[in-house]
């Protein structure tokens, strides 16, 4: 694998009240990985709510890739939050060298539980998240709650490496917490008619009818992996300029 690209579609990237880079581009201390992110803003008046983590780092004898979209909704202020502290978490779960999976998936819900601990800090919003982690450029791991999506081309095939989390396909769940699916108003499948998205961190005034545990997967990176895509659900529907923006970024 030499590329990766991370990409939040909807708007323009504000951290501190200020705009951040849109777009940039970087590459791992050997230089045998690239990256790529490229943040756009829509026509939505209010401001952005999507955040990304593009960098590689050394920790311990060992280089991390760190890569996150975080798909933010009625506020940036818990997509900021995971921006600034969940790969934190994740690195200082004490089992995270021995078992990845299970250190992803506690600092996941431990995030989560800080988030609402917070309060009124933090407000009612909330945010979906795609995290990969890319350990010594040859074990990746990826995990999402919500609908941002990780996709990986391994000898020119797409690979889904996550699991959207709809309403539809988690009724079950909602409607055991007490909750149900209604596609009024509109015409998308929401919890309790508010939310399109069955899994989440933040959200206080739903949080009894979501679940904020992530699907997590992982994969052997080799010479026949080609790219992998972090990006929110607005590249997905088919977002012809941002397709654009992914072949400047690759040359």
């Amino acid at each position: 694998m030499n590329k990766f690209c991370c990409f939040g579609v909807s708007y323009s990237q504000i951290v501190g009240g200020r705009s951040a880079s849109s777009s940039g581009k970087g590459k791992s201390h050997e230089g045998s990985i690239k990256y790529g992110f490229s943040l756009i803003k829509g026509k939505a008046n209010h401001p952005m709510e999507d955040y990304h983590v593009a960098k590689f780092i050394q920790t311990q004898g060992h280089e991390l890739g760190l890569f996150a979209i975080y798909d933010g909704h009625l506020g940036d202020r818990v997509p900021a939050y995971l921006q600034k502290h969940l790969f934190s978490n994740i690195l200082q779960e004490e089992e995270f060298w021995v078992d990845p999976n299970r250190s992803i998936s506690k600092a996941y819900e431990r995030t989560d539980q800080a988030i609402l601990s917070h309060g009124s800090n933090l407000g009612q919003g909330g945010s979906t998240a795609v995290t990969a982690i890319l350990i010594n450029g040859q074990r990746l791991w990826v995990a999402n709650v919500g609908d941002s999506r990780a996709v990986l081309s391994r000898g020119g095939q797409a690979i889904q490496m996550s699991i959207d989390h709809e309403p539809n396909t988690e009724r079950g769940s909602i409607e055991h917490r007490g909750g149900f699916v209604s596609n009024m108003p509109g015409d998308v499948p929401r919890v309790n008619g508010q939310l399109a998205v069955s899994r989440a961190f933040g959200d206080r005034n739903l949080k009894y009818h979501l679940r904020s545990d992530p699907d997590i997967q992982d994969t052997t990176i080799d010479n026949n992996v080609d790219i992998l895509i972090l990006a929110s659900d607005g590249l997905w529907k088919v977002n012809y300029f941002m397709w654009c923006q992914i072949k400047r970024l690759l040359i």
